[in-house]
């Protein structure tokens, strides 16, 4: 059982409002169908919004705090995540992976502490058939808030904690998390192995850059790695590639 996660600034560019980054689109896409072919069942895939989702959840000031009612800039981001959406499925479609899209709007929500809930059974349902779910970062309804930002690593979070996965895999723009000398570092036990390139911790929020995802991924049962696109293959392979989060 495999979460993994493909990272916005990997699959789009993200200096570049709703731009794809093609070119590394297929070659994740390409990874991913080599490694179905080798006989594994069980992956869930999470992408993050890149150039999509966060060009405009920035233009309406939404975050994961702060929310909208506004339904036309509800629409204006969830409907960039599902186009970015619909390029991922139609390149794994394309090398006969059963891809399958889900929509955290339409199933997640936060409650008015903003913790997130994320009825799984579906999610569930559709690896015992075969599928291979893609969710992505998206807004959710927010009790009290309208609605707010979910990110792609919360996802992969609470997927990793309700599906309970054997695998945990962070594709990033980096080739793991670095040190002062831009080297990887192999392993992290405990946030404070890495505290000092990774700054504050902001456990309460994921979408706080490489600090936030490292926080989260400790708090998993399983082992997660988080590597560069070019070493995709290798996690999907089974090794451990770039940094890990023990």
């Amino acid at each position: 059982m495999i979460v993994l996660k493909l990272g916005g600034s990997v699959i789009t560019e993200k200096d570049r409002p709703e731009t794809l980054d093609g070119e590394a689109l297929e070659r994740a896409a390409d990874a991913i169908a080599g490694a179905r072919g080798g006989g594994w069942t069980d992956l869930v895939v999470v992408h993050g919004g890149g150039s999509f989702g966060h060009h405009n959840a920035s233009e309406h000031g939404i975050t994961t705090t702060d929310g909208t009612h506004d339904v036309g800039a509800l629409l204006d981001v969830h409907g960039a995540m599902t186009t970015l959406n619909r390029f991922v499925l139609r390149r794994l479609f394309g090398r006969n992976v059963d891809a399958v899209p889900v929509h955290p709007f339409s199933m997640a929500a936060r409650d008015g502490d903003g913790d997130l809930e994320l009825p799984i059974d579906g999610i569930r349902t559709m690896l015992e058939e075969g599928f291979v779910p893609i969710l992505h970062g998206d807004l959710v309804p927010h009790a009290g808030a309208g609605a707010t930002v979910v990110s792609g690593d919360e996802l992969v979070a609470e997927l990793a904690r309700e599906l309970g996965a054997d695998r945990v895999g962070l594709c990033s723009t980096v080739p793991g998390v670095l040190d002062d000398g831009d080297a990887v570092i192999e392993e992290i036990e405990t946030f404070d192995d890495a505290a000092d390139v990774l700054g504050e911790s902001e456990a309460t929020d994921v979408t706080g850059g490489m600090a936030g995802k490292v926080q989260a991924l400790l708090e998993l049962e399983a082992d997660a790695e988080i590597f560069g696109l070019d070493e995709l293959d290798a996690f999907l392979e089974g090794t451990e590639p770039g940094t890990t989060i023990k």
